[in-house]
């Protein structure tokens, strides 16, 4: 039997608990990584798990010190966790976007202050960053959302630039609709759940929704020697939905 794509690596995947996070976590398991998780509940599958809110840098920093500790230097990190407040433009106040902005900007930043000095005294390393198709797209009802993802994107394609003479890659997953609990929450805000949901599903040309499975696989190739010449890229996952918005 051979070995995985990633055996022997230590990969920090942060959301982990739930939806693309925790088929990241399986799936790079399933190629033989180490996986460290981190997320604000306990993650029983990976091979250490610690907890934080992406709020606070000192619990961040303190999380990924213990994971550290109980797996070795960080090889590469996934960075799935992100919050999805529903609201337009004028909807939500100050304190609503601020708290978007520190858990999907800050809290990547904050994570990779953590992993990416280690990476760059290496002098090889990958990182992928989960974003979302609503950076490209005007997206009336997640204002606060679509503007942090696209963010989140630039701060990955800069930080591309700046860490790849240092052998470190910072590439980005752009996701559509995937069938996630945080996706599943906003269908049952809806006045008829079931309509939203296949309403949902229409805007996508394959004709289905996108699986955490889906992202996991583009992940793991993202983070695996498979890819040692792709960094800066930002990269669609959307069933053809970014062909034809609709």
């Amino acid at each position: 039997m051979t070995e995985g794509a990633m055996h022997g690596e230590v990969v920090l995947v942060s959301g982990a608990a739930s939806g693309i996070g925790a088929a990241v976590v399986q799936r790079l398991r399933e190629e033989g990584a180490r996986v460290a998780a981190l997320d604000r509940q306990p993650v029983a599958d990976a091979d250490a798990s610690a907890q934080a809110d992406l709020r606070s840098a000192e619990a961040v920093t303190q999380a990924v010190g213990q994971l550290v500790s109980a797996l070795g230097p960080i090889n590469a990190l996934v960075h799935c966790a992100g919050v999805c407040p529903a609201g337009g433009t004028l909807e939500g106040d100050d304190e609503l976007w601020l708290d978007t902005y520190s858990v999907n900007v800050l809290g990547a930043l904050r994570v990779m202050r953590a992993v990416l000095p280690g990476m760059r005294e290496r002098g090889a390393g990958a990182v992928v960053l989960v974003s979302s198709i609503n950076a490209r797209f005007a997206t009336p009802t997640l204002a606060a959302y679509a503007a942090s993802k696209a963010a989140l994107e630039e701060v990955a394609r800069t930080a591309a630039l700046e860490f790849a003479a240092d052998g470190v890659r910072v590439n980005v997953i752009a996701p559509a609709s995937v069938d996630t609990p945080m996706l599943q929450a906003s269908f049952a805000r809806a006045d008829d759940p079931a309509a939203a949901r296949q309403r949902n599903v229409q805007r996508h040309p394959l004709g289905r929704l996108g699986t955490p499975e889906d992202a996991a696989e583009l992940a793991l190739f993202l983070v695996s020697p498979r890819s040692g010449w792709i960094t800066g890229g930002i990269f669609p996952l959307d069933g053809g939905a970014g062909v034809t918005r609709r």
